[in-house]
């Protein structure tokens, strides 16, 4: 079926929607067209084999337990419906058609009425019961044929995915979530498959496909049609897949057995939390998961994996909740197979994975996990305007453990912006799409490119860097005296508690009185004091002068010292031309107002770096030997991270234009201007 039918047949079940629209909110118009469109759909490919399982049920039924295998033959397909009901025979009894329409979706083999359960249709029909709709519903569904010879399960597929859109569009939902455009997965597909011609020509190759946010299963059975059609008709290609939402869930699913695909491969819930295929390895992965989700709902469970390391799948790191784009990609690459070939994985997602994340977040060291173990291998940058819900630029890795020998050790990065032409009319947010033309050229920039300008090459330490902490020395001054009442205050009688006089001029032996020592500050109110041992020497000498000190040895100097370090500590300002702070070890304490971060690109001494662009800026500043600036990892200075930088790489500077140019337009702007009022 080409697009134009496809098309048709979506805005004719969108046009039976307007049966609902009096009766029915617009967010619930699909939990009613959806499960029809279904049961339409099994109920005319059904419709050639109805009798002949009928009669069979009639034959054996009291005589048989089991007729799931007999009825099944019969069929021609892995389900059947053994009642004596379908779209047209509803009609033949409008007042029963309610009962009667439950009574033939029960009818329906186990396994396709636990797909159709996932609807919940059964309190649909009772709404259309109540406005009295189910009749005209199901009039206007019968008069549409969707039998598979003449509806493909590539061309229903388009057909579903369309109407959701339509849907969430309609109800101001994310259509995002579940429909990637078909040109996007027909470039995944060729990125996935274009490097391994030679092997998928094999006769009677066995592979399989995974994708953990399958939704109705578009990009599974484009890419299965991808190898049988243009590679290999003997290949036997395996679907596999999960998928949160329950309506998605049941398209695909229930189209898959159309087909007579194995659809237990195909799990309801969330990957995320839930992977009901866990262990399981693929031989090729392509996803488009929802972008900027947060993950909450799951984070128990993916917080509890996360601590086995990479026994499960987030041993690299937990991106932010705010979105789970990278747990979705670790989820595929532990799949990945270790030998036989190993595996390639496309995924597309919006920028953030790029380079949200500082040096130590969960989602650098993600990053540093996939390319440290030269996994990543492409990643091409998207036209915007290509989704029908949002306008902004995304991006499709490439991801492989068999990576050719000249690529081994390096990332490839095509700038595909510009290869899109301007659709006639716009589908939402939907303004541009990908031509076959340009499908296949950037296919082939994949593949042998590296000459072309839009595509860079860079060895995997080239995204790496790291992070070092510059401190600065910290300046303080102390002033005792009236202009700074809230320092000065605690220093006499009236405002100076006990406690605290105690704990800051504590009493050397009897000589030094706690409680008159606050004298001693008295005599030393209005003096500014650049350094703390400018400060130790006045008290020293206001001591000694008042009589304070009956011996003055090494030991009294040290505790005046503290009082001295106390008091900087507590009450000192910081201001730029006092003396630096020094510790009581003679260490330099930093100013944390000052600290600052260099990234330092990896295979770059941090040393060479910092005096070659800090020091010749702040004379005064040093590198932070703390552990907890180290990285976790290799333990040396500085935090290691990861970020790809796109727009940064491919950058072309446009010199400014000449300002004669510029004023000699505003020029004639203002004489037009100006004649223009002389006109008026």
């Amino acid at each position: 079926m080409n697009q134009a039918n496809h098309q048709h047949i979506a805005n004719f079940i969108w046009g039976t929607a307007n049966l609902l629209r009096d009766d029915f909110k617009r967010a619930k118009y699909p939990d009613v067209i959806l499960p029809l469109t279904v049961l339409r759909r099994l109920d005319c490919a059904l419709e050639k084999t109805k009798s002949d399982v009928l009669n069979k049920y009639e034959q054996y039924k009291g005589r048989l337990d089991d007729m799931d295998g007999i009825l099944k033959q019969a069929s021609g397909y892995s389900f059947y419906n053994t009642s004596p009901y379908d779209f047209k025979k509803l009609l033949d009894d409008p007042k029963n058609i309610g009962n009667n329409l439950r009574l033939y979706i029960n009818a329906y083999s186990p396994t396709m009425r636990e797909i159709i359960e996932k609807f919940k249709f059964s309190t649909q029909i009772d709404a259309l019961e109540e406005v009295n709709l189910t009749y005209q519903v199901i009039e206007q569904f019968s008069t549409i044929d969707l039998h598979p010879d003449r509806v493909s399960n590539l061309a229903m597929g388009y057909v579903f995915e369309e109407l959701i859109r339509k849907f969430n569009e309609a109800s101001n939902e994310n259509p995002g979530e579940h429909f990637t455009p078909r040109e996007i997965i027909r470039l995944m597909v060729n990125l996935l498959f274009a490097p391994d011609l030679d092997t998928l020509k094999k006769q009677s190759i066995i592979k399989t496909i995974y994708d953990p946010a399958c939704g109705s299963g578009g990009m599974l059975t484009e890419a299965k049609e991808w190898i049988l059609e243009s590679v290999n008709k003997t290949a036997q290609v395996e679907m596999f897949g999960q998928e949160v939402n329950p309506e998605t869930f049941a398209v695909a699913k229930s189209d898959l057995l159309i087909k007579g695909e194995n659809a237990d491969n195909i799990k309801y819930g969330s990957t995320l939390s839930h992977d009901q295929l866990f262990g399981e390895k693929f031989d090729y992965m392509l996803s488009n998961p929802p972008y900027g989700k947060e993950w909450k709902k799951d984070q128990k469970e993916i917080e509890s994996e996360a601590e086995r390391g990479f026994e499960g799948r987030f041993g690299a790191g937990l991106p932010r909740i705010s979105d789970g784009q990278l747990l979705f990609l670790q989820t595929m690459l532990a799949k990945m197979k270790p030998s036989n070939g190993g595996s390639r994985i496309a995924i597309v997602m919006n920028g953030s994975p790029l380079f949200t994340g500082d040096a130590g977040s969960g989602e650098s060291e993600i990053r540093r996990w996939i390319i440290e173990n030269d996994w990543l291998e492409t990643i091409i940058a998207l036209p915007n305007q290509l989704f029908y819900n949002t306008g902004i630029h995304t991006y499709i890795w490439v991801l492989t453990n068999r990576k050719k020998d000249h690529h081994k050790g390096k990332v490839k990065l095509i700038n595909a912006v510009d290869l899109y032409e301007k659709m006639r009319k716009s589908l939402g947010d939907k303004r541009n799409i990908i031509s076959d033309a340009q499908i296949q050229e950037i296919t082939e920039l994949t593949l042998d490119g590296e000459k072309s300008k839009l595509v860079k090459v860079y060895p995997n330490e080239f995204f790496g860097y790291r992070k070092i902490t510059i401190e600065r020395p910290l300046r303080l001054s102390l002033t005792l005296g009236e202009s700074n009442i809230e320092v000065a205050k605690p220093f006499t009688e009236e405002g100076m508690a006990s406690s605290v006089r105690k704990a800051v001029l504590f009493s050397i032996k009897a000589d030094f009185k706690a409680e008159r020592s606050y004298f001693i500050f008295k005599k030393l109110i209005g003096n500014l004091y650049l350094s703390k041992a400018e400060f130790t020497k006045a008290i020293e000498s206001a001591g000694i002068k008042e009589g304070f000190f009956t011996t003055y040895t090494s030991k009294e100097h040290k505790e005046v010292e503290n009082i001295a370090d106390f008091m900087f500590k507590n009450f000192g300002v910081k201001n730029d031309k006092a003396e630096v702070y020094l510790n009581t070890d003679d260490t330099q304490m930093p100013d944390t107002d000052l600290r600052d971060y260099e990234n330092v690109p990896l295979g770059v001494d941090i040393n060479e770096y910092f005096k070659r662009e800090v020091l010749p800026h702040v004379p005064d500043a040093w590198i932070s030997e703390d552990k907890k600036y180290c990285d976790h990892k290799d333990g040396q200075i500085g935090k290691v991270g990861y970020e790809i930088s796109f727009t940064r790489y491919f950058y072309e500077y446009k010199p400014l234009r000449p300002l004669d140019e510029i004023g000699g337009e505003i020029k004639k702007l203002e004489q037009e201007i100006a004649n223009m009022l002389t006109d008026l």
